[in-house]
């Protein structure tokens, strides 16, 4: 029965990315950004799905399993304020400025935004390597979920499979409008069922008092913030949602948008929708140590899962995991997408010998790209065994040691491409240098110190890239005229 629910809800997705192209007319700006069509409601879900993977379902409560109800003021409540306010300053000014020159891509902004193919090409090479780990979450996530909700039944590789191909279908032939179709309902679906978890699971614990005076009396540590989560440590991780800032899939979903009035619903709603899912995810985490107290490492990622499989029947259970599975596929749709988008316009038709490729040949290639890339993460979801939630953080810090970037080349007219590289390039060596030192370290921080490396990094890019950017000389008045109109 399991089985035979998420089989039906599968094939519901897979439905709705066919309708879509229905109205999919057939040129490169439809199939990569929907023509610019997309609308508030449409875009508030699809910038929440999909930035809410099974890192959010899946990490959260992973996480909040091993060190407590703090993790919500790590991520969520920082998120919950960060994120709405890089769509407002950032999303809505990009949005413009893409409008405006046609832009598709991050790489083609910041191309023509300093006059450099070779910081295009830098940018590229970057943000799909850090991508990478993101869409393995969602494969992971995929494979974790099937295997536990039937009860190791259906080997892990199988779920990664099934989700991969799922979304490859829809994605390769509905384009952003179906990736954005889909991840609406994929949104709803996962923040209703992740809801109704919620009270099942708390009913059959026998009521939410006393399943958490259970927790208190064996776990008091992980009521409180405590010695898990020093202030340094919590401080860190505010800069972690600056990550929105360059997100490729984001970025790929502002330019969807129709027009500037239709960021109001996403900025507001935001905060609500981070609420509705964090809330349940962390609480189930805790919850967790009633039934499975022992759960270490990998592992504890499962939790949410063992505990529908325990205490839900299989029909329940199958609609749970659909909610799962929608919180998966919501982000890994977007993000290859994204993938596929930036190697078409950033690599193919920008290094093309041709003056101009054609529409067919562009979408061809973004979809030849996405299976690619799927199969590439799918690979590596076989040997990769981490924490869905420590895999997440180096993607994000990587991203957010970024953000300085784009808010130089949006807001600060006298940056540079060479500030800029030099920016990107510190961040890469320092990326590398901490993941190699730490990425097998659980709660890793720089010198034990409690400080993350993102705020290192964070801090190093800012630096160089003001330091530089004043140290050479500025863009042309015509560049400056072309990106900040009415500047004098």
């Amino acid at each position: 029965m399991t089985l035979l629910v998420l089989a039906i809800y599968l094939a519901g997705v897979l439905t709705v990315g066919v309708l879509s192209h229905r109205l999919f007319r057939g040129t490169g700006e439809d199939y990569f950004v929907a023509t610019r069509s997309i609308g508030p409601f449409v875009l508030l879900m699809s910038l929440f799905g999909t930035n809410m993977t099974a890192f959010s379902i899946l990490g959260a409560s992973g996480e909040a399993h091993r060190v407590g109800i703090g993790v919500f003021s790590l991520m969520a409540s920082s998120s919950a304020l960060m994120i709405p306010a890089v769509f407002f300053f950032v999303g809505t000014r990009l949005w413009a400025t893409g409008k405006r020159h046609g832009f598709l891509t991050q790489a083609q902004f910041f191309r023509e935004r300093y006059q450099s193919d070779g910081l295009g090409l830098l940018l590229f090479v970057v943000l799909v390597a850090l991508t990478i780990p993101y869409l393995l979450i969602g494969v992971l996530g995929g494979g974790l979920t099937l295997t536990q909700i039937t009860g190791g039944q259906v080997p892990s590789w199988v779920g990664g499979l099934v989700i991969s191909a799922v979304v490859v279908a829809y994605v390769t032939y509905g384009g952003l409008r179906g990736t954005a179709w889909v991840n609406t309902l994929q949104t709803l679906v996962f923040m209703t069922l992740g809801a109704v978890t919620f009270v099942f699971i708390v009913g059959k614990l026998g009521g939410l008092g006393a399943a958490l005076d259970h927790v208190t009396d064996a776990r008091p540590d992980l009521m409180v913030r405590g010695d898990n989560i020093s202030p340094i440590k919590l401080l860190s991780y505010t800069l972690i949602p600056l990550s929105a800032g360059m997100f490729p899939h984001l970025f790929m979903h502002w330019l969807s948008a129709r027009r500037m009035e239709t960021f109001r619903l996403p900025i507001v709603a935001y905060p609500i929708c981070m609420i509705i899912v964090w809330v349940p995810s962390v609480t189930l985490g805790i919850l967790g140590h009633v039934d499975f107290p022992d759960l270490q490492g990998p592992a504890a990622s499962g939790v949410l899962i063992r505990m529908i499989d325990l205490h839900a029947s299989d029909l329940l259970a199958g609609l749970l995991g659909a909610g799962v599975f929608a919180a998966v596929m919501s982000s890994l749709d977007s993000q290859v997408l994204a993938m596929g988008t930036m190697f078409t316009q950033d690599i193919v038709k920008h290094y093309s010998f041709h003056d101009k490729m054609s529409d067919r040949g562009q979408i061809l290639a973004g979809r030849l790209f996405v299976i690619g890339v799927v199969l590439v993460t799918y690979l590596l979801s076989l040997v990769a065994n981490t924490s869905i939630f420590g895999l997440a953080v180096w993607s994000f810090t990587g991203f957010a040691a970024l953000f300085p970037v784009v808010v130089a080349a949006v807001f600060w007219k006298r940056s540079t491409r060479y500030g800029a590289f030099a920016a990107i390039l510190t961040v890469v060596a320092l990326w590398i240098w901490f993941f190699v030192d730490g990425w097998k370290v659980p709660g890793y921080s720089v010198g034990g110190t409690g400080v993350l490396p993102v705020a290192v990094i964070f801090l190093a890019s800012c630096a160089v890239l003001v330091v530089v950017s004043l140290a050479t000389r500025p863009p042309d008045e015509e560049t400056v005229g072309r990106f900040f109109p009415g500047a004098g």
